[in-house]
Order: structure tokens, then C-alpha cells, then sequence
């Protein structure tokens, strides 16, 4: 939360956005206010959320596995090693989804906003991989070691590198635990088709009140 605010509130220095940085990039010949340009924004911002809608799919797959107890948990979590679903082609999943969710929501922000979002998201969840790494490897041993040998660390394979374990996916906890992800995703999809930011500022809340409810319910179910 503190990347996203810290991306968004770049705007009080650098004041032109990256839909209009891009327009001018792209298609310079499109004049500020045309139906043109319009339609130019409406279609960044909806790239946007498709992106969203891309990092909600993967992160909502990835917790059907995993679950949301401990996607959600603050504490590190190393007993068990997961490696169905998403975990057949890359080890880090949800890490990977990070980026996509930060390029589209950065579409929002300025020109600076949207660099900082992705370079920040992708510092941070290299800083986690690596922490969770190490943790894994001193409590799995040659098991994570063999799985690290046939699946990529992030940049998934086209195919999956190790067989199915039949490990049987749990979508309702799944996409309660990614409810807010969703939300932002339809966020920047209403801006896209309303134009008018507001309403996705409210979404946005949504979403966030969403991930609040869902984590403290979690937390209590574990007392």
C-alpha cells in the first residue's frame, strides 16, 4: 500500500500522466480534448485493467493452491512445499502477478508514478523471494532444491516442469481472499469506459476494505 501511494502521490511533481505522456509519445498528431483523444485514454486505461484482471486470475489460481490463510498471513510459512497449479511453471506466482496489477493500475498515475510502481513492486518482491528462499531451503532441503532445479523462479515456462501432486484446488476461499484484486481490476475498468476517476476511487476503497475484512477474518478463524 505504501508503493501505490507513494507511486500515485509522484503526481505533485511531475504533473503529466502517463495516458497523455503515451499519447504524446504515440500519437502525437491527437489534440488534447478530441474524441480522439478520448478514445486514445479510454483504451490505455482499459489495457490497464486487463492487466489487473490478468494479476487477479493468477493470484486467485495460486491461492486455490496455496490458500488464503497463508498468502494473507504476515508470518513466513516453509513447512509445506506447494508445487501444483501455478507452482508447476513458476515458483513465485503470486510474486509474478505483482507486476502486471502494478504496470496496469500505474497506467493511472503519472509518467514517474508508473515507473516507480514497477521498478518498487519488482525490488520488493525480489526482496521476498529471496528471504522465502533461503527460509526453504533450511526447511526442505533436496526436495525445494530438486524443485528449484526444474522450475523457473519467476518467469514462467510455457509448459509445466514438474508432474501434478493432485493437490485439489479450493476456489471459494481463493477468490474471497483475492476479492480486492478483483475490485481494482473493475475500478480501472469503470474509469476506462466513464472517465471520470471518482468512480474508480470508490472501487478502490472497496477493494481495500474488502482485503481488511477478509484478513481479519482469517486472522480470527485461526485463534
Amino acid at each position: 500500500m505504501a508503493i501505490y501511494f507513494t507511486g500515485f502521490a509522484l503526481s505533485g511533481n511531475d504533473h503529466t500522466t502517463f495516458v497523455v505522456w503515451l499519447r504524446h509519445l504515440i500519437a502525437p498528431s491527437i489534440q488534447r480534448g478530441t474524441p480522439e483523444a478520448e478514445t486514445f485514454a479510454r483504451t490505455v486505461i482499459a489495457a490497464g485493467a486487463l492487466l489487473v484482471f490478468l494479476a487477479a486470475a493468477i493470484r486467485t489460481w495460486g491461492v486455490a493452491y496455496l490458500r488464503t490463510d497463508v498468502v494473507h498471513d504476515t508470518a513466513q510459512h516453509s513447512e509445506a512445499l506447494v508445487a501444483d497449479g501455478p507452482f508447476r511453471y513458476t515458483r513465485n506466482p503470486l510474486y509474478l502477478a505483482t507486476l502486471p496489477m502494478a504496470a496496469g493500475i500505474g497506467m493511472l498515475a503519472s509518467r514517474a508514478g508508473f515507473v516507480f510502481l514497477v521498478l518498487a513492486n519488482w525490488i520488493f518482491v525480489y526482496r521476498l523471494i529471496f528471504r522465502e528462499e533461503e527460509t526453504l531451503r533450511e526447511n526442505q532441503g533436496e526436495s525445494y532444491a530438486a524443485y528449484c532445479r526444474s522450475v523457473p523462479r519467476f518467469w514462467p515456462s510455457l509448459k509445466p516442469k514438474v508432474p501434478s501432486g493432485n493437490l485439489a484446488p479450493q476456489w471459494g476461499q481463493a477468490f474471497a481472499g483475492e476479492t480486492f484484486v478483483w475490485f481494482f481490476a473493475v475500478a480501472e475498468l469503470a474509469i476506462a469506459v466513464t472517465l471520470k476517476p471518482e468512480i474508480g476511487y470508490v472501487l478502490f476503497g472497496l477493494g481495500f476494505v474488502a482485503h481488511f475484512v477478509i484478513s481479519r477474518r482469517i486472522q480470527r478463524q485461526k485463534k
